[in-house]
């Protein structure tokens, strides 16, 4: 998954050695989502690898590397997963959809609006 500009500065200077680690050296180019992701499609280990189709859709496999707690400065292993780019959506959007509605909310703030509280 790209980096976003803004968090870029969070990352550590070597994270594209950490995240080439954990992808190809610890998980042998294949997904290591366990069922984290919650799609309910594979029963014990995602069968995705990277560069060859995805089961399911046929799409090409890109591996990511995710950060479990969503903190890009949690670098520990225990806390990174490699991840095909369909596991990884999948995880964080719950993680997206908070952030999207508090991204929206500080740019109503920011325009003088008034939010209603529930």
């Amino acid at each position: 998954m790209p980096i976003r500009p803004e968090n870029r500065a969070r990352y550590p200077k070597d994270w594209p050695e950490i995240s080439r680690h954990i992808r190809f050296d610890r998980a042998q180019s294949r997904c290591e989502c366990l069922g984290e992701c919650g799609r309910d499609t594979h029963p014990d280990r995602c069968p995705n690898v990277h560069g060859r189709p995805a089961y399911g859709t046929g799409s090409h496999v890109i591996l990511t590397t995710a950060h479990l707690d969503h903190t890009p400065e949690n670098c520990d292993p225990g806390n990174l997963r490699a991840m095909c780019q369909g596991c990884h959506l999948h995880y964080d959007a719950d993680h997206h959809r908070q952030t999207a509605a508090s991204t929206r909310r500080a740019a109503v703030e920011a325009a003088g609006q008034l939010t209603l509280e529930p």
